[in-house]
């Protein structure tokens, strides 16, 4: 499978068909959503919003740091270390018709305020009958916070702008509304010591996940099979920190030919979770810390069952491979017991529940992106699972969220969803 950079996937060819109209129309708040019953997005995003980094630098990197700067176009970009990222909202249009819809939003005031603004985003949250939700970053970031660290001329400046990126989230983002959004920090990618004591010290005070990436290697970075993350691996079982693995963290999203239409990207775009379910599984980290969880974000569900049975597959001719001797269990079952899995409108995923595990699969809506389910998450979601048990029901909507980022659901919520 081929891949293509993020920020080339604007230019390919059938990639968000409209251009970017003249003038953008958001639309009127829709009605609130009936709840069935609570749900904790296991993949949503934050676009950093541009006073993000305002007093949170030491003085000497005031004229470097971060900051949204206005182009002759008319449209804003982010300024750091001399070098702009034109990128501000990556296809943050939640909320605005699908005729309009371009690539990237290139204004805050083209994109729903929600986007950007806590307050408004725990409002969105609330239309769109979601009780909790882990927030990766956005474009300015990186996905693992890679555009913050890796070609920057100073490490002390990236690591800088890393704690400040930190900082804000748990105190300005989740602070605001600390029981409806779940910490979720960016890693020190330029050294695996220091990151596990960044990953320790944050724990310390209440994250609860880490967005790494799904393969270093094409960052620049040591290959996961090295062990070269071995240090920050092990902060992470020690401190219950899960781990996870955001499609497209590599820098890149699959597709096939060269001159294949945006088309195949968008349907392939959960591909690189398969890809980084196996690696990971290979690597033997989930082996060698038998305790770590590891969520494939927006990754998809429904071609877990039949992973699992290629897993089984395999294991037969384990005498030619030799990777997976002396493990006391199968590949299939080491998966079982460290990966999650986030879904997003698959109903056949649920046909297949029993094979992959109901204690192994969470939700999404990833707003505000394209691809998301606001505002009818609800009602997406309760049509592929309210022919389920309601135990299994419960389960995947956000009890196995609950308990993988240790993130408590008040009763009174579980009794009457409408009660929030």
């Amino acid at each position: 499978m081929a891949a293509i950079k993020l920020e080339e996937m604007e230019t390919r060819a059938g990639m968000m068909r409209g251009k970017k109209p003249a003038q953008v129309t958001l639309l009127p708040d829709p009605p609130r959503a009936h709840r069935h019953l609570p749900i904790i997005s296991t993949d949503d995003h934050l676009v950093e919003p541009p006073d993000l980094f305002a007093g949170r630098l030491p003085r000497k990197y005031a004229d470097v740091g971060p900051r949204v700067v206005d182009h002759d176009g008319g449209g804003q970009a982010w300024l750091y270390d001399g070098k702009v990222n034109p990128q501000i909202g990556l296809a943050a249009v939640a909320g605005r018709p699908i005729e309009e819809c371009s690539y990237e939003p290139v204004r805050f005031d083209e994109m729903r305020r929600g986007s950007w603004d806590v307050h408004a985003r725990v409002r969105d949250m609330d239309l769109d009958g979601v009780y909790a939700s882990v927030n990766f970053p956005s474009a300015m970031a990186g996905f693992c916070g890679h555009r913050l660290q890796l070609g920057v001329s100073d490490p002390e400046l990236a690591l800088a702008v890393t704690r400040a990126f930190n900082d804000w989230y748990l105190e300005s983002w989740v602070g605001s509304y600390p029981t409806r959004l779940i910490p979720c920090q960016i890693p020190w990618l330029l050294d695996p010591e220091v990151a596990a004591a960044e990953v320790r010290a944050n724990a310390a005070r209440g994250f609860k996940a880490v967005s790494f990436s799904e393969n270093p290697e094409p960052l620049g970075l040591p290959s996961i099979h090295t062990g070269h993350w071995d240090p920050f691996l092990a902060a992470c079982e020690e401190t219950g920190t899960v781990v996870c693995l955001h499609v497209g963290s590599s820098g890149s999203t699959p597709t096939t030919s060269s001159d294949a239409p945006g088309d195949c990207i968008g349907v392939l775009f959960f591909g690189f979770a398969m890809f980084a379910a196996v690696d990971w599984l290979y690597s033997k980290i989930p082996v060698r810390f038998p305790d770590i969880r590891i969520c494939l974000s927006e990754g998809g569900v429904g071609w877990v069952a039949g992973l699992l049975d290629r897993l089984d597959h395999i294991g037969r001719y384990q005498a030619i491979y030799g990777t997976w001797e002396g493990i006391d269990l199968t590949p299939r079952e080491v998966m079982q017991r460290n990966f999650r899995f986030c879904a997003l409108e698959e109903a056949a995923a649920f046909d297949v529940l029993q094979s992959i595990g109901v204690g192994n699969v969470t939700v999404e809506t990833d707003y505000p992106h394209l691809d998301g389910t606001w505002p009818d998450s609800q009602e997406i979601l309760w049509r592929q699972i309210g022919r389920l048990p309601a135990a299994d029901a419960h389960q995947i909507a956000w009890r196995n969220a609950a308990e993988l980022f240790r993130h408590d659901v008040p009763d009174s919520v579980v009794a009457d969803p409408d009660s929030w």
